[in-house]
């Protein structure tokens, strides 16, 4: 049930702050009749009404502006008590809810400032309006621990608040971070691909450099000799273009993907038989 309030005040922040300023006004109205055996409630109920009203004029608007509605639900109650009325926890009850809202949208030290002030206003205009009797506890123990209450719940609100948000900035870090540190394997991951290319390449191409030359060497002399280098070398620089697709398409799947053509790899027949061709070109471009 209170879950399902909670999320009905933050759909519709303005319907229920209506409700509420209405609720906590007639609370204050009826409050006003409230009386004890050593106190009897004024007989005039339209200082209490008038007062409600301007404390509801206050109170809608205590989201935005809560020191200022604290101030005016204050001075209201003040007057009230003033005039004899006892402070129950009806007749306070819009001041109640501008402390919750002070405690829950201010620091500390600002409650602080605005709390105790009201507290000691209230306690004094209750206490000057009726000798010293029995609704002595009520009119000083009582106040200080009616305003007390929303202040301690306040207060619980701002730290489960704070607690919240502070979850959530660590969450967002801890996931910029984590984006990060993928980012960061993913860079050394292809620079050791990269590594492992040059090498491979390398050590393909130094073979068949030399495997070339002896052929070039041994051609004018030991013709046969020199056609079987050149079938060796056909598989050297197939292996070197094996290898060199293989380790691009890897780094290509490790890049962007938005990036990244949607095109397949040439598979390995294909590419023997690119092999053979470039290789066969080049032979009998040597023999013309």
């Amino acid at each position: 049930m209170t879950s399902y309030l909670e999320r009905f005040a933050e759909r519709h922040p303005h319907l229920a702050d209506a409700v509420l300023t209405v609720a906590l006004c007639a609370c204050m109205v009826f409050g006003a009749e409230v009386s004890t055996t050593d106190s009897t409630a004024p007989a005039n109920p339209w200082p209490a009404r008038l007062l409600a009203l301007a404390c509801a004029a206050v109170l809608f608007k205590a989201r935005s502006h809560p020191r200022a509605a604290l101030a005016v639900t204050a001075a209201c109650a003040a007057v009230l008590t003033f005039l004899g009325h006892l402070p129950s926890p009806l007749l306070l009850a819009p001041v109640m809810a501008a402390l919750y809202w002070v405690a829950t949208l201010t620091d500390a030290r600002t409650t602080s400032w605005c709390a105790y002030p009201t507290m000691a206003v209230l306690v004094a205009t209750s206490l000057s309006a009726a000798p010293i009797g029995d609704d002595f506890m009520l009119r000083s123990v009582g106040t200080v621990f009616w305003l007390l209450l929303p202040l301690a719940l306040g207060g619980l609100s701002r730290f489960r608040r704070a607690y919240l948000e502070s979850v959530q900035t660590r969450a967002a870090h801890a996931e910029r971070t984590r984006e990060e540190v993928a980012r960061l394997r993913v860079t050394e991951e292809r620079m050791r691909i990269a590594r492992e290319l040059h090498d491979a390449v390398a050590h393909h191409m130094a073979v068949a450099h030399a495997q070339a030359g002896t052929a070039a060497h041994l051609a004018p002399t030991q013709s046969e000799q020199a056609q079987k280098i050149l079938k060796e070398l056909v598989g050297t620089t197939s292996s070197a273009l094996l290898e060199l697709r293989a380790t691009v398409g890897v780094l290509r799947q490790t890049g962007n993907p938005e990036v990244d053509t949607l095109e397949p790899a040439p598979g390995l027949e294909r590419l023997r038989a690119g092999g053979r061709v470039r290789v066969g070109r080049s032979h009998s471009h040597g023999h013309h």
